[in-house]
């Protein structure tokens, strides 16, 4: 079993090397038929926002690890450990912070309707 720093080092090892790519991947334009899931970072609503940071964060984890059989093996063993509960609460929470930046922390002269 991973310890907690051993965790915390990956975590910030996997978020530094999710926020590189971006940047890289704009120096150049896309390949003819290479699709574009990601074109920007704009959205309506905070919840809106947080729904595309638990997006990001997911398909960091598949492209880490593209396996579906070996995600789906180590899905017991992360779902059920707080530390790595933890870890990916907090790569969730980075993607946020960093999708709120890029609306402006959703600041409006008039806050939107509730439902």
């Amino acid at each position: 079993m991973q310890t907690a720093s051993s965790i915390s080092a990956l975590t910030l090892a996997f978020t530094l090397c999710v926020f590189m790519l971006p940047a890289t991947a704009q120096d150049r334009p896309p390949a003819e038929g290479e699709h574009v899931w990601l074109v920007s970072l704009i959205t309506k609503t905070p919840q809106q926002g947080f729904e595309l940071a638990t997006m990001l964060a997911r398909r960091g984890v598949r492209a880490t690890q593209p396996d579906v059989e070996v995600l789906r093996d180590l899905r017991t063993v992360y779902g059920t450990d707080p530390d790595s509960l933890i870890s990916a609460s907090s790569v969730v929470a980075l993607h946020f912070q960093t999708i709120a930046a890029a609306n402006d922390y959703w600041r409006a002269s008039s806050p939107p309707a509730r439902n």
